[in-house]
């Protein structure tokens, strides 16, 4: 187990974590995962990245099916009042790259 200010070894591969990503682009919002987000959602055009949400496909799939109404193609649904509130509520007051550098974290602590 690493100590607080210790860095994981060099050699080891970084940990997976998949998140659920929620960007916004006008007014719709994209609802995608992701293993590698940085990567991810530099290759995506859009304005803002609302929130992340720890999940992989199978979680994808439960907020697809949740806001199915509000499709508009493939992962775009329309930003409307519940969407939002939804994605407000998972983001709280924390930076989604932070939350996101803390899950990384607590995968690294996993490792023992």
């Amino acid at each position: 187990m690493w100590r607080y200010g210790d860095a994981p070894d060099a050699d080891l591969p970084p940990p997976r974590v998949d998140v659920v990503y929620y960007l916004r682009f006008d007014a719709r919002v994209k609802i995608g995962t992701s293993a590698r987000p940085r990567q991810r959602l530099a290759a995506i055009r859009h304005d803002e990245l609302l929130a992340f949400e720890p999940g992989d496909r199978a979680r994808e799939r439960e907020r697809h099916i949740r806001f199915a109404a509000l499709r508009e193609g493939g992962e775009w649904f329309r930003a409307d009042r519940d969407l939002l509130s939804f994605v407000a509520d998972l983001r709280g007051d924390t930076d989604p790259w932070h939350a996101y550098a803390r899950w990384i974290g607590d995968a690294y602590r996993a490792r023992g």
